[in-house]
């Protein structure tokens, strides 16, 4: 990443927590960019996140380690990461139609993390997301090995984590994810 990008990547984060400062309360920006200065890794995952619409944010840390936590916090599954079946196996299983690339696959890619089922919802307590589209979430291998994988989104007020064939995709499901620093 060149300077003006990370020095372009950095403003536009710090703005975002500034302006969000109740999905990270106590935590000290200045402590997040010294973490984030050091970690060329996260800056590339962090500008993957904004550059395909996720509005990534802090949205916790770990005192014991001082490991911060950025998640997408777009209001809906992010833009440049929809119509995506779950991972690359049931990528390579579907005959036709195939999507563009699997949520599991473009996460790695991105070197960020799907959420886990209770990182969703931790993360649904912070503000109301997902209310028109849905997001692939960490399947639990006992539901993958059958042929399963976990989505949620908000509908009536109601956060809700249902299941669906893991070679399905559609327009309003992408994937939301998190990367520590």
């Amino acid at each position: 990443m060149k300077a003006h990008e990370r020095d372009e990547l950095l403003t536009l984060l710090k703005a975002r927590f500034e302006q969000n400062m109740q999905r990270h309360p106590g935590i000290a920006w200045a402590d997040v960019q010294a973490r984030l200065e050091n970690n060329p890794g996260a800056l590339k995952s962090l500008q993957a996140m904004e550059a395909t619409g996720g509005e990534p944010d802090v949205i916790g840390h770990d005192t014991e380690t001082g490991r911060f936590t950025f998640c997408d916090c777009a209001p809906e599954s992010p833009t440049g990461r929809r119509s995506l079946c779950y991972d690359n196996a049931a990528l390579e299983a579907r005959k036709e139609h195939k999507p563009q690339n699997s949520a599991v696959g473009m996460a790695n890619e991105m070197g960020i993390e799907l959420l886990t089922e209770d990182q969703y919802r931790t993360l649904q307590t912070l503000g109301e997301f997902d209310q028109k589209t849905s997001t692939w979430l960490d399947t639990p291998s006992d539901v993958r090995s059958l042929g399963g994988a976990l989505f949620g989104d908000r509908r009536y007020g109601r956060v809700f984590v249902y299941h669906n064939g893991v070679q399905s995709y559609y327009a309003a499901r992408g994937f939301r994810g998190v990367v520590g620093v």
